[in-house]
């Protein structure tokens, strides 16, 4: 599975999961993007190719448009909302 087919599909499991947990998407450019609930992280999650790249985050003052392929790592997200 390609990089970012399997970041969006981790992304995707992160999001459905019961009971949701906070996590922290990291980026290559060292920006974070905490996500504290699953309404804030919108994509096509049947999308293939590269349309399955991009994403939006929104969150507090927060507006972000990005792509899968600039995601590092995910991280679960402590009380503080750093990852952990």
């Amino acid at each position: 599975m390609p990089r970012v087919e399997a970041i969006r599909a981790e992304v995707q499991r992160m999001v459905r999961a019961t009971p949701f947990r906070r996590f922290v998407l990291i980026l290559e450019s060292g920006d974070r993007a905490l996500i504290e609930h699953p309404e804030n992280i919108a994509f096509d999650p049947e999308a293939k190719g590269a349309e399955s790249d991009e994403f939006y985050v929104i969150t507090g003052r927060i507006r972000l448009f990005g792509t899968f392929g600039a995601v590092s790592s995910i991280a679960l997200a402590d009380q503080a909302g750093q990852a952990a």
